[in-house]
């Protein structure tokens, strides 16, 4: 949940939403300003000196276009979104990148590119369901918002909740048999499945994502439609951090970006989970470690609290290994 009281401004919410013609001359969500990084390698300028990344968003199941700023996190995103639309950040499940469907490949994780147009998905309808849980594996990959919100990423076809069609992917996890885990992180959400006993049934509290109707058109009239962006097409990133400001940063290299999704894979197959800013968070350690001893102290002093078992540290250093190794 976000930190801190948030208290509606008395402004209007008119003042944080832009015309159609405001982003009909350009790509939709190009940010306003440059990277605040000195090239020189010299500490970036106090705050009130740095250029403002003003990007664009809408609510996914339709609105005026909003344009918002001045967030250095995940969190603070979604208090920024909030306040241009008048609705309370907790109502929001997750944000896609240049497209309003539920699409988990376009996922806001720990990066946004700087032409990138921030789409929101709030809270919807809400469903009680029965499983039954005839084998051990679920069939569920879990991510989460950054926010205390998990929810469903992928369905495995043909599994235990792939036979459960009210459940979806992009509905966000509220209670298991009853006990509330909101605020509960994804790995801890996905353990929580895995361990629930065999052959017996438990229940499940899930909130969708409102949709859209079909003749809604998804973006304003005059904006660059979404299926023509592409995430990260402009000249920079800006990387959000957990802990720590934002930064704006070069685009992520080959290798990173093949390193990344391998670990990212690694994470879905031995902890049902995906999550990209974990992923590179892992990366990032491992860049520079001349074996695996060393890359798993340097891992357990910076994700310790993640508990990985020593088969998956040693995948995920052979993985980083080969993506330096253009292996894959």
């Amino acid at each position: 949940m976000p930190l801190g009281p948030w208290r509606k401004k008395k402004q209007s919410t008119k003042e944080h939403l832009v015309e159609n013609e405001e982003v009909s001359g350009g790509h939709a969500g190009t940010a306003a300003g440059k990277s605040s990084l000195n090239g020189a390698g010299l500490p970036p300028p106090p705050a009130n000196l740095r250029p403002k990344l003003v990007f664009h968003t809408q609510l996914a199941h339709g609105s005026p276009t909003g344009r918002i700023e001045g967030f250095g996190n995940v969190k603070e995103l979604y208090g920024k979104i909030a306040e241009a639309f008048n609705i309370s950040p907790p109502e929001i499940l997750f944000c896609t990148l240049n497209t309003h469907k539920i699409d988990m490949d376009k996922l806001l994780g720990g990066q946004i590119g700087l032409e990138d147009f921030i789409f929101a998905h709030i809270k919807g309808i809400k469903k009680e369901i029965e499983v039954y849980k005839s084998e051990d594996a679920l069939g569920l990959t879990i991510t989460d918002n950054g926010a205390g919100y998990a929810f469903i990423k992928r369905i495995k076809e043909g599994s235990v909740v792939d036979g459960v069609k009210v459940v979806c992917v992009g509905d966000h996890i509220e209670c298991i048999n009853g006990h509330n885990i909101v605020g509960t992180r994804h790995y801890e959400v996905a353990r929580m499945l895995k361990e629930l006993p065999r052959s017996k049934s438990f229940t499940l509290k899930l909130v969708e994502p409102m949709k859209a109707f079909e003749m809604l058109e998804p973006r304003s009239k005059g904006a660059k439609p979404a299926s023509e962006n592409k995430i990260g097409t402009g000249k920079g990133t800006l990387r959000l951090r957990s802990k720590g400001p934002a930064t704006v940063e070069d685009e992520p290299t080959e290798f990173e970006e093949k390193a990344v999704k391998k670990v990212d894979d690694l994470l879905e197959s031995y902890m049902g989970i995906r999550d990209t800013e974990l992923a590179a968070t892992m990366v990032e350690v491992g860049r520079d470690k001349k074996n695996p001893d060393e890359f798993a102290m340097a891992l357990d002093e910076t994700l310790g609290d993640f508990a990985f078992p020593d088969e998956f540290v040693f995948d995920v250093w052979g993985a980083i290994g080969d993506a330096k190794q253009g292996r894959f």
